[in-house]
């Protein structure tokens, strides 16, 4: 049986109060978790469907008791991707662009991770179409 962790933060950005609870299986102090822990899976990520972070889509499906809903793109303005190493929060733009390095630590952040954005990151028809190849 594997252990429920939840991970409280206390966030450096410009809000101080702000804290990010990460939720998951086996979570570690940079986010790591029994899904996915080399040394670049140091992030998580914001669901919509309960404003909460996990370190995986996996976390997520065994953690949670509904179905996820990935962070929708009228609210990529906001930040819903956490750094394992520094705690700073980035947006999706943030996050995409950043050539997996974090901005603000210079962390590494696992290329392998794009493979299940859709699970993250709201898709339009082009983001689709680009994924398939078409």
């Amino acid at each position: 049986m594997c252990a429920h962790d939840e991970r409280h933060v206390h966030v450096r950005d410009n809000n101080p109060h702000v804290h990010v609870h990460v939720r998951g299986v086996d979570v570690d102090s940079e986010t790591r978790c029994a899904h996915y822990n080399s040394e670049r899976d140091v992030v998580a990520f914001r669901f919509d469907c309960c404003d909460t972070y996990y370190p995986c889509h996996r976390c997520h499906d065994t953690v949670a008791d509904h179905r996820p809903v990935p962070w929708p793109r009228d609210r990529f303005d906001e930040p819903s991707v956490l750094c394992g190493v520094c705690d700073r929060r980035l947006t999706v733009p943030e996050y995409l662009e950043s050539g997996n390095v974090c901005p603000f630590c210079d962390a590494s952040f696992n290329p392998g991770c794009e493979a299940h954005y859709h699970y993250y990151f709201e898709q339009s028809e082009s983001d689709v179409s680009t994924a398939d190849g078409s």
